[in-house]
């Protein structure tokens, strides 16, 4: 138990430092530059020291820990719970920065920025979370830290397979983020971290599910066992892949790319009225009838 003690201390010193880079950067900068840098690149450190934390827990605490499958799913869906009320409206997730560029509500250059801030911000958790292991504070952070020099792949399975995995786990999440994006956060935030529970849960075993492009990149591109043209087919063009299938599904076209609903035929606000006449308009033609006549 002292082993997952730590690592709880790890989460919550994780999340707090994180919830007060967030509000001190609101505060100093400007509010595009804490929207499309600060908040994404503090909230994708948060995610990425979680998620190498967590991977500590799958891979090493069932046998020097005894934690059973119960204990490290609860503790996936506490984390995206945490994650979504803390993130103040970021993704931290350049699948979801594209969706919004497709979408046409956010800019290219905006759209770029969240990318790079994305991807800095996991590799810099990356760096200070082995720097956090390097200290040796429990059991389950000395064996990591002897192991992070020769990490493993996190894809045990093909290529072709991994990305289908990928791409299938991105279509679902990006589905469903697109059906509740108009929901109250309170019903939003349960909804989706259940979903990625799940998705580890069913897919964890084959691919660890990252459907994060930059999570996946400060994970395992360094770690033996593939190549990175193996890990990009995976890791990148599956989940862009599937979330552009998403967006074609629930809108019906790519409205950044083109207006054409190719699944969805637009329904006419005006109805034209039909064959039948109404009784009012048979009153009206009967005076001009009946006149007719007696003039004939």
């Amino acid at each position: 138990m002292a082993g997952l003690n730590v690592s709880l201390s790890f989460f919550f010193a994780t999340c707090a430092l994180c919830e007060v880079a967030r509000r001190a950067s609101k505060a100093l900068l400007p509010t595009g530059a804490y929207v499309s840098f600060s908040r994404e690149a503090v909230s994708a450190a948060q995610l990425a020291a979680c998620c190498l934390e967590m991977r500590v827990l799958v891979e090493l605490g069932p046998w020097a820990g005894g934690f059973g499958p119960d204990l490290l799913l609860t503790l996936v869906f506490l984390l995206f719970v945490v994650h979504g009320v803390t993130f103040d409206g970021a993704s931290a997730n350049p699948t979801v920065a594209l969706q919004e560029f497709l979408m046409a509500e956010a800019s290219l250059p905006s759209t770029l920025l969240k990318v790079v801030a994305q991807v800095l911000g996991a590799q810099a958790a990356c760096a200070l979370t082995q720097r956090c292991w390097a200290w040796e504070l429990s059991e389950l952070h000395l064996l990591q830290s002897l192991m992070a020099v020769h990490c493993s792949s996190t894809l045990r399975t093909s290529v072709l397979q991994g990305t289908l995995v990928e791409g299938a786990c991105t279509f679902f999440f990006h589905l469903s983020l697109l059906h509740l994006q108009h929901s109250l956060l309170v019903y939003r935030v349960p909804a989706l971290a259940l979903l990625v529970t799940v998705m580890a849960y069913t897919a964890g075993p084959y691919t660890s599910a990252f459907f994060n492009p930059a999570l996946a990149a400060s994970v395992t591109f360094h770690c033996s066992g593939n190549t990175l043209l193996e890990y990009a087919h995976v890791y990148c063009l599956g989940p862009v892949t599937g979330m552009i299938l998403a967006v074609l599904l629930h809108q019906g076209h790519l409205p950044r790319l083109f207006q054409r609903n190719l699944f969805y035929r637009q329904k006419n606000k005006y109805r034209t009225p039909r064959g039948k006449l109404s009784p009012g308009s048979v009153d009206t033609q009967m005076p001009t009838k009946a006149y007719s006549g007696k003039r004939l």
